[in-house]
Order: C-alpha cells, then structure tokens, then sequence
C-alpha cells in the first residue's frame, strides 16, 4: 500500500467512523435501562451486553491500530455491573479519544503490517474496515432488541416509524 492510499483511507474511514459512532451511541441510549438484561433467545447476549462489546471492540480496534498490536481486551468491565448511561459515558470518552489519535497517525504506522491473531496480515489502516462492519452488524443486532423492549428504534441509515426520515430542504 502507498502511503497516499493509506492517508485517503484513514480520512474516509474517521469520517465515516465518527459518523458511525453518533447511530451507535443513539442505539445505545435507546436501550431502557430497566429491560437492559433482555435477550430475545437463551444464546444471545443480552442488551447490555451487546452494548459493551460494541462499545469496547470499537475502541479496542482503534487502540490496536494505534499500539501495532491486537491482543486480547484487557480491562473488560462485566456488563452486569453497568448501567447504560456507564455504556454510554464510556464509549464517548474513550471512542472519540481514540478517533483523535487516529487521525494524527503517521503514515507509516498506517502502512505497517499489522498481524491479526495469525488470520490476516494487513496494512494497519486496513482494519478501519474490519471495525466499520463488526460494528455495523452488532449494531444491527441491537436495534432489533430495541421494539420488544418497548424502547423507540432511532434511524440509522435513514428513518424508522419512530424517527422518520426528514430530508434537510
């Protein structure tokens, strides 16, 4: 990979992740606090839970692009134990700290190759990607908890029945 490549990546993929970031904390927030531990099947993870894995892979992706290296999530809280304000407070402080730092990284950290578990060995920027989808899907996942909870589903890539879409004109 070129460095202009990388430098390119980086700026569409913080645009977009910032962007990504304000639909998943809407997400987030849309959880009732006193329905967080629903779980629509015994396999599934529950609300709170599906919230702080998304909240903590989002950040841990970025940190792992920032430090060259993806080892397992340390300091992971039980999601048992918070709340979904701490959720959200938590992803705010440190996704947007993270993002900061991204946007000011060489070029040549982007460029480095970056090992993943030994299943890939892409350039770092590369991994932005990985973040968007994951992200992406579990976000997904959460919004379908959202109804049945008796919470609003907020728009995500346009309107919903409770926030419909409302083109700027």
């Amino acid at each position: 990979m070129q460095a202009d490549q990388a430098k390119f990546l980086l700026i569409f993929f913080a645009d977009a992740l910032a962007q990504e970031f304000e639909t998943t904390r809407k997400v987030i927030k849309a959880i009732p606090e006193g329905k967080k531990e629903y779980r629509p099947h015994a396999q599934s993870r529950n609300a709170i839970e599906l919230a702080w894995h998304m909240a903590s892979s989002d950040v841990w992706f970025l940190e792992g692009i920032l430090q060259s290296h993806f080892g397992p999530e340390e300091g992971d809280e039980p999601a048992r134990e918070k709340s979904v304000a701490d959720v959200v407070s938590w992803y705010e402080r440190n996704f947007c700290d993270r993002l900061e730092q991204l946007r000011k990284l060489p070029v040549e950290k982007l460029i480095q190759p970056l090992p993943f578990f030994g299943m890939f060995n892409y350039p770092a920027v590369a991994y932005l990607m990985f973040l968007t989808v994951h992200s992406v899907h579990h976000r997904g996942q959460l919004s379908t908890y959202l109804r049945p909870m008796g919470s609003t589903v907020p728009s995500i890539y346009g309107g919903s029945a409770d926030e419909p879409f409302n083109p700027a004109g």
